[in-house]
């Protein structure tokens, strides 16, 4: 009897690396490692200018992904906007990600669609394509409280929450806690890792912060930090490799996440398996469905002032820091890649 063949569908915009496409690569990775055949499919995406994001919805709809050679496709796994367009008979989503910029970004006035007549009608158009695909899943399975929430808000459909687990879990450690905040992630506008630039001014002296990642922001942090005088303080270490980053995760005194309205928030994850308290804000989305305030980490408002406060409490108190953070591991056990495969593949069943 043949394996099932699964096949995961990924949007994939050029010369970008991040939470979205490492979640396919896992996903794919564990189904093999169950005796499934899978495969990830990607096609490029593009949201400049606004028409351009039909056309790329429109290229996934014209797929037929029902067979792959002289196999049947068993079943499709849809994960980000417009991957879950394409046709298949047995397709359910495992939503990472709409298309914010039609949702929540639109409505805060964040990169959405133009305001003229043509604007709205595209607008409308998006958001209806959207809807009608995601009704054609069998199940619709998100990461997080707030994407169903958008999901239910926006589109009007239910999603089942499967959060997304870690690959390897068991290899992130605790080794010390030194003196620095680490950040981790892209350096983008809503990723606000401004915040910890502004709040590094307000930290003792020899505390450093550690910032991985790289981004279109990454020049203009730097220009912060030499205005802010803290540009001796504040080290950009660029993109560094697992065993790198696993090892900043290891000794930092705590984490700084505070990205605005987060789907999900994979680097609460690995600060929690790293034992590792995290300080993010109170408007930081998905993440505060991990971070407890005085429980796991802290909660700050978003302004500089109160996360230097924050994190000033978690530097002082390493006893404390070191409890919260075992407090934030024991609070993610029960998420598993079993539980993730067995969803998936018992609703295409």
């Amino acid at each position: 009897m043949r394996p099932r063949t699964i096949v995961v569908a990924a949007t994939q915009v050029p010369f970008q690396r991040g939470g979205a496409e490492w979640h396919a690569a896992a996903l794919v990775g564990e189904l093999e490692a169950r005796g499934f055949r899978s495969e990830v499919v990607r096609l490029p995406f593009r949201w400049d200018p606004r028409e351009e994001v039909v056309r790329s919805a429109l290229a996934w709809r014209m797929l037929d992904l029902s067979r792959a050679g002289d196999a049947d496709v068993d079943l499709l796994v849809g994960t980000r906007f417009p991957s879950y367009v394409v046709r298949h008979p047995n397709k359910v989503v495992w939503l990472f990600h709409q298309f914010r910029q039609a949702y929540d970004l639109h409505d805060a006035g964040i990169d959405g669609f133009p305001t003229t007549p043509e604007g709205r009608a595209l607008h409308q158009h998006v958001v209806e394509l959207d809807t009608r695909a995601l009704r054609e899943c069998r199940r619709i399975f998100t990461t997080s409280q707030n994407n169903a929430a958008r999901l239910q808000k926006y589109n009007g459909l239910r999603a089942e929450v499967l959060r997304l687990p870690l690959l390897h879990a068991g290899s992130w450690r605790t080794e010390a806690f030194d003196p620095f905040v680490l950040s981790v992630g892209r350096l983008e506008a809503l990723k606000r890792v401004d915040l910890l630039v502004r709040a590094a001014a307000q930290l003792p002296a020899r505390v450093r912060v550690v910032v991985v990642g790289e981004g279109s922001q990454r020049d203009a942090l730097a220009a912060l930090a030499r205005e802010s005088g803290v540009e001796s303080r504040v080290e950009f270490r660029g993109y560094l490799d697992d065993a790198e980053v696993k090892a900043l995760y290891a000794r930092c005194a705590c984490v700084f996440y505070a990205p605005w309205d987060e789907d999900y928030g994979l680097v609460t994850l690995e600060a929690f398996h790293s034992g590792k308290p995290v300080v993010t804000t109170s408007d930081a989305g998905g993440v505060l469905e991990f971070v407890r305030h005085g429980e796991t980490g802290f909660v700050a408002a978003p302004e500089p002032g109160d996360v230097a406060a924050c994190l000033v409490r978690l530097l002082e108190r390493p006893a404390a820091a070191r409890d919260m953070g075992a407090a934030g591991r024991a609070s993610i056990r029960g998420i598993s890649w079993d539980a993730v495969i067995e969803a998936l593949t018992g609703a295409g069943s």
